[in-house]
C-alpha cells in the first residue's frame, strides 16, 4: 500500500450498485469498492515555496500517464509533488468537464465545476515537464472524490450520481442539451468533430432514458442515443457545430451547447511569462475566434522545431513534434511538399540552415536576448572553384526545385534521394569533389551526405558539371539580404509578410504566392511582435458567419491585438496552437500533419 505523508486515508465502503437502464440492467462498481487498499482523500495543501510555475525541480514521489476515471482509462499527465496530487490542466476540462476561468496568477487556476461563475474554486497550478499541472485537492474534498496513485495510474472515483432530465432547449442560432444531475459528476466530449460523443459519469433509469430518446431531432442537433458504458452512460447524436460543455451548481447541470459562436472568452496567465488567451476579434463586422499565446520572450525561450532532429524531411502533427522536442507550448510554422515531405522555406536553428529561404518571403528571426525581426529574406550564395570559376547556388536543403545549383548538408539527413531524374549529385568533402554521378545510378536509398561536406545537386546545369570533376576544390561564401537579418541565430520563413512598423505591408504576388493565395479565405497562424516586445502565436479559424480570414483580414487582426509587425505562416488545416499537451485551437482530427514550428521553452532549474 503506498502512503503519502500529507494524504489522510478514507476508508472506501461498497458501493457497488445496480441500475436500470432502457429496460435492461447495468452494474456500475467504483474504484473504492474493489480496491484491496485505503483509497485516498486530499486535503488542500498550499504549494511550497520549491514548487513554482517556473520550478518544479523537487523530489517526485510519484508520476504516471494514465488515469483511471470511474474505472474508464484515459492518458493525461499526473504527478505527485509535496503531498499534492497535480493533473495535467487539460485532464479537468476533457475528462471531467471543467472549465478554466480567467486568471492573473500562474500559480493559481479558478475552475467552474459545478459551482457559480462567480464563485469558482481556486486550484493551485505548477509547471513540470511541459505540463500545467492543477492540484485536485480542493475539489476532491469538496466533492467527495476518492483518489489512488501508483505504479504509473491514478485512480479517481467520484460519488455516485444519476440523471435526473434530459432537456433540449431551442436557442437563437443554435440549441442546448440540459443534463440535469442528482449531484457532480464527470463529462467528457469526444473529439469527434461535428458531432455529440459525450461520456457522463452518472447513471439514468429507463423513463429518463426513454424520454430522451423519443425527442425529436433539431436543427443543429439530432436524435439522441444512449448506451452503458464504463462508469456511466454515452450521448451520442449529430450537431452542426461542434458542441461545448459547462457544468452549472443549484442545480446540478451539465449544459451543452450547439452553435456557431460558442467560443468561451479567456485571458489565463498559464506560466511566467505566458498568457493564453482567446476571444473573437471582429474585422468590418465579421467576427473570427482568435486563439493566441501572449509571450514575454525574456521569461522563456522560441526555438524552431522540426519533425526529426535529425533531419529536414518529414511531417508529423504538431502535438507529436512539439512533445518529441519537449517543448511546452507550439505553433506550426512554415511550408513544405505535402507529396514529398520537405521544406519550403527557412528554417535555421543556432545558425545552421535546417532549411534555406525561397523567392525572398517573409521571415522572422530572433536571439536568445528576445530581439525580434521580420523581413523578406533572400539567401545568396555563391561556389567558386580553385580556378576561380563561380557559380550561384540557389537553394540549401529545401524542397524548392529549380533549374541551377541545390544544395544538401548533413541537416538534410543522413542521406539525399534526387528530386528529378535529370540531377547529377556532385559529393564534396573537406572542401574538395569526391564524386560526381547522374541520379539514374544513385541506389533508391539515397546518397550517403558527408558529415564533414555536402552534397550538390546540379539541375539542367553541364557548365557546373563540367567544372567540379573529382579532386576539385571549392568553396561556399553565403549572405543574407537584408544583412541586418545575419545576426539572428534561429530564423523561420513563412510569408507573405504582413504588417511591419504597424503599416500593413501585405504583397503576396511580391514574395511570388499565387494571386488565388493572395485573396482565398482560411484557417490561418500568425506570428506577431508588440511594441513593448511580447511575441504574439496566433491562429485564427472560420467565423461564425463563414468562412475563415483572408491575408488581408488577418493582417487587420493582427493590428487590433497590438502587432507592429506581423507575419504569416502556413494555414488551412496546418494550422495548430499546441500548449501544454494538447491543441487549443481545433480538434486533432481536423489538424494536418506539419513539417516545422516554433517551439517554446522554458528554463531548465
Amino acid at each position: 500500500m503506498v502512503r503519502w505523508p500529507a494524504l489522510a486515508p478514507l476508508f472506501a465502503r461498497s458501493c457497488s450498485r445496480h441500475h436500470r437502464i432502457a429496460g435492461g440492467w447495468i452494474g456500475v462498481s467504483l474504484i473504492g469498492a474493489i480496491a484491496p487498499w485505503p483509497v485516498l482523500a486530499i486535503p488542500p495543501v498550499v504549494p511550497s515555496a520549491e514548487v513554482s510555475p517556473a520550478n518544479a525541480a523537487v523530489t517526485t514521489p510519484a508520476q504516471g500517464q494514465t488515469l483511471t476515471l470511474n474505472g474508464r482509462q484515459v492518458s493525461i499527465p499526473w504527478v505527485v509533488v509535496d503531498g499534492q496530487i497535480g493533473l495535467a490542466d487539460y485532464g479537468l476540462t476533457e475528462h471531467l468537464g471543467a472549465t478554466l476561468l480567467s486568471t492573473g496568477d500562474p500559480m493559481q487556476q479558478p475552475v467552474q465545476w459545478f459551482t457559480d461563475p462567480g464563485n469558482p474554486i481556486e486550484l493551485a497550478a505548477w509547471l513540470q515537464d511541459g505540463y500545467r499541472f492543477l492540484d485536485i485537492g480542493p475539489l476532491a474534498e469538496r466533492h467527495g472524490w476518492q483518489v489512488q496513485p501508483g505504479g504509473g495510474n491514478l485512480q479517481l472515483s467520484t460519488p455516485p450520481a444519476q440523471v435526473v432530465a434530459l432537456r433540449r432547449v431551442p436557442q437563437p442560432g443554435g440549441e442546448q442539451l440540459i443534463v440535469e444531475l442528482s449531484g457532480p459528476a464527470p463529462a467528457s466530449l469526444a473529439d469527434s468533430g461535428d458531432a455529440l460523443n459525450l461520456t457522463l459519469g452518472a447513471t439514468a433509469d429507463a423513463r429518463v432514458i426513454g424520454s430522451a430518446i423519443a425527442s425529436p431531432a433539431g436543427a443543429y442537433l439530432g436524435a439522441l442515443t444512449v448506451t452503458p458504458t464504463i462508469g456511466g452512460l454515452r450521448l451520442q447524436a449529430s450537431a452542426s457545430h461542434p458542441p461545448h460543455l459547462i457544468t452549472q451548481a443549484n442545480p446540478n447541470q451539465i449544459v451543452i451547447d450547439v452553435r456557431a459562436d460558442s467560443l468561451q472568452p479567456h485571458s489565463i496567465a498559464w506560466a511566467p511569462g505566458v498568457r493564453w488567451q482567446q476571444r473573437y476579434v471582429s474585422v468590418a463586422g465579421q467576427p473570427f475566434p482568435v486563439y493566441y499565446l501572449q509571450i514575454d520572450p525574456t521569461q522563456a525561450s522560441l526555438r524552431p522545431i522540426w519533425t526529426d532532429p535529425t533531419a529536414a524531411v518529414g511531417t508529423a502533427p504538431l502535438t507529436t513534434i512539439a512533445q518529441r522536442w519537449q517543448a511546452s507550448a507550439a505553433i506550426n510554422a512554415g511550408f513544405f511538399n505535402r507529396n514529398n515531405q520537405y521544406p519550403l522555406g527557412a528554417v535555421r536553428a543556432s545558425n545552421t540552415w535546417i532549411s534555406g529561404p525561397i523567392l525572398s518571403r517573409g521571415v522572422v528571426g530572433w536571439n536568445e536576448q528576445g530581439q525580434v525581426r521580420m523581413e523578406r529574406l533572400a539567401l545568396q550564395q555563391t561556389l567558386t572553384t580553385a580556378s576561380g570559376q563561380r557559380f550561384s547556388v540557389l537553394a540549401i536543403n529545401s524542397g524548392y526545385v529549380q533549374a541551377g545549383i541545390g544544395l544538401y548538408t548533413p541537416a538534410w539527413g543522413a542521406t539525399y534521394r534526387p528530386v528529378i531524374e535529370s540531377e547529377t549529385v556532385v559529393t564534396v568533402v573537406d572542401g574538395i569533389v569526391t564524386a560526381q554521378q547522374p541520379a539514374s545510378t544513385i541506389d533508391p536509398g539515397g546518397l550517403p551526405i558527408p558529415p564533414n561536406g555536402y552534397l550538390l545537386a546540379l539541375r539542367s546545369y553541364a557548365t557546373a558539371a563540367q567544372a567540379l570533376p573529382p579532386g576539385q576544390q571549392v568553396s561556399i561564401a553565403s549572405d543574407l539580404l537584408p544583412a541586418t537579418m545575419a545576426p539572428f541565430p534561429n530564423l523561420i520563413g513563412g510569408g507573405p509578410l504582413l504588417v511591419r512598423d504597424r503599416t500593413l505591408v501585405l504583397n503576396a504576388q511580391l514574395e511570388q504566392f499565387s494571386a488565388a493565395f493572395g485573396t482565398q479565405a482560411a484557417p490561418r497562424s500568425a506570428i506577431g511582435l508588440t511594441a513593448t516586445g511580447e511575441i504574439l502565436l496566433v491562429a485564427v479559424h472560420n467565423s461564425p458567419l463563414g468562412s475563415g480570414p483572408t491575408l488581408d483580414q488577418l493582417a487587420q487582426i493582427m493590428l487590433q491585438l497590438g502587432s507592429t509587425d506581423a507575419l504569416n505562416l502556413d494555414g488551412g488545416s496546418s494550422a495548430s496552437l499546441y500548449l501544454g499537451g494538447r491543441l487549443i485551437n481545433r480538434s486533432p482530427r481536423t489538424a494536418a500533419r506539419v513539417n516545422n514550428g516554433i517551439g517554446l521553452f522554458f528554463p531548465q532549474p
